[in-house]
């Protein structure tokens, strides 16, 4: 395991915790159980081997989309009002992974997609990222652009890349990408590029950018760029990374107008930041076929985690009543292990290469890193041991997925784990809560039957207890306390300890 965690800030820079900051910090006494590294297994659960999808002597490229904080409804063809027909021709044509996972909140399901390794395994499992954070993934982790480009593609990124900001090391020119434009942080205002407490975020490659315009249509026009440019001598890799529609709540007045009926002010914009991205999924796909690249690109879409349900995981921005993003059937949303929080819309479409239908079997954003591996021609054998499996066959052949496990996170003070239907939900911290659920028959996790099953309770926690004791300490947590520790001293305003009197 790297011991390159702890990144510093840079000269002269400033941090303060603020509510995201705190988001799931836990207590002292869990930030000193893992002050010292802690080894990690050998052999990781779910190691699968990587074949050559098929024998075509061009890979295809691959356009992979992901969206910020949608709920898992909020797509026309799961019954959605908002409108979506790009993505639901997407679907309709290709694969809808209707069991599909991811982690609970953005920067950890965007680490398990560029590592193919649970977040848990270097550090990234609690919370997000902050403004003020010092670390990121760790730089012996082998990411999915560094295992394309090592097999022959142009990697492009536009978009959120949330995966370490304060060093330069961790930007996505240097973890792989042979292009980057777009946002290094969690959440910025969509028209002005700035985060919550004013920092311009907004690059090209490694320099900051000053732009004008939305960022979700400014992202979709990069792609577009980068596709229109592309020579075709070699497959491309593009990643597509919405800040849509993840808080604030803003969009373009002529999409806010096209949902005038929604009453509820933070519905009718979030409806039209997801129709707004749906445009430019729509206007990606143009520009593949105007090039003659179509036929020969996987695309994939899926939402980093389930719509915000819970004003504490909303981030940084104002937020007034009820929050607008539908995860349907399912329960609770983004920051829980629940399956609103973590089971998404995803569907994958290739023309010829992936018949319509649905694949019902579980798969895990993990999974993705060794699937596109088989695709690509490319081998991960520079990765660590991967807990990604090769679901190509599944999705392509229609075969079982051969995932009978889906580890949900693994934290000091909780965890989550599904065994074929059964699944528990241990919180560990005082008073300790078991819940256990039986996703086929109550999906909607409504009924614990912990109490009538105590012998999968204890062998979902045994489960649970052996990740626990390969997991990495929390980055998060170990950053947090370098942040409390050497904090400015807070004192009064120099007014009030002057008038105040003796």
């Amino acid at each position: 395991m790297s011991n390159d965690r702890d990144f510093p800030t840079e000269a002269g820079t400033s941090a303060k915790i603020t509510r995201r900051d705190a988001l799931m910090a836990g207590t002292a006494v869990a930030v000193t159980r893992f002050a010292a590294p802690v080894g990690l297994s050998g052999a990781l659960a779910g190691l699968a081997g990587v074949q050559p999808a098929s024998a075509e002597t061009t890979p295809p490229n691959i356009v992979y989309i992901i969206t910020d904080d949608q709920g898992w409804k909020d797509v026309g063809y799961h019954g959605s009002d908002i409108k979506t027909p790009n993505i639901d021709k997407l679907a309709a044509e290709g694969v809808r992974l209707e069991q599909f996972y991811a982690q609970p909140m953005c920067t950890p399901t965007r680490a398990a997609l560029m590592t193919g390794r649970y977040p848990c395994r270097y550090g990234m499992q609690t919370a997000v990222i902050p403004q003020g954070g010092s670390y990121g993934v760790a730089l012996d982790e082998y990411m999915l652009p560094q295992m394309l480009k090592d097999a022959g593609y142009i990697t492009a990124m536009s978009g959120k890349w949330h995966l370490g900001q304060a060093k330069t090391a961790l930007w996505p020119r240097q973890r792989g990408f042979d292009s980057f434009y777009g946002a290094l942080l969690g959440e910025i205002d969509h028209f002005t590029h700035k985060a919550a407490n004013g920092t311009a975020d907004w690059f090209r490659n490694n320099k900051p950018l000053k732009e004008k315009g939305f960022d979700n249509i400014l992202f979709g026009a990069e792609a577009v760029r980068v596709i229109e440019k592309h020579d075709g001598k070699k497959p491309l890799f593009l990643y597509l990374a919405f800040t849509a529609p993840h808080t604030p709540f803003q969009a373009p007045k002529e999409y806010i107008d096209r949902y005038s009926h929604i009453a509820d002010e933070s519905r009718r914009k979030y409806a039209a930041m997801v129709s707004l991205l749906d445009d430019e999924v729509g206007k990606v796909v143009a520009a593949l076929e105007k090039r003659g690249m179509r036929e020969n690109t996987l695309i994939v879409f899926q939402s980093d985690n389930g719509g915000v349900t819970n004003a504490h995981f909303a981030g940084e921005s104002a937020v007034k009543g009820k929050l607008p993003a539908d995860n349907g059937p399912y329960r609770e949303g983004k920051g829980t292990t629940y399956e609103g929080g973590t089971r998404v819309a995803a569907l994958l479409n290739w023309p010829g290469k992936i018949k319509p239908g649905v694949v019902d079997g579980m798969v895990h954003v993990t999974d993705m890193f060794p699937t596109l591996a088989a695709v690509a021609g490319a081998k991960p054998a520079k990765s660590k041991p991967l807990d990604g499996m090769d679901m190509w066959p599944t999705i392509a052949e229609g075969k079982p997925s051969p995932r009978t496990e889906i580890v949900y996170n693994i934290e000091p003070m909780d965890g989550a784990v599904r065994q074929g239907d059964w699944k528990v939900v241990w919180k560990a911290v005082l008073p300790p809560k078991v819940e256990l659920f039986d996703l086929a028959k109550d999906p909607s996790e409504t009924t614990n039957l912990a109490d009538q099953n105590p012998e999968m309770v204890k062998k979902l926690q045994a489960r649970i207890v052996e990740l626990a004791s390969q997991m990495a300490p929390p980055l998060f947590l170990l950053d947090s306390v370098r942040i409390v520790l050497h904090s400015q001293t807070m004192l009064p305003d120099e007014s009030e300890m002057f008038n105040v009197g003796d």
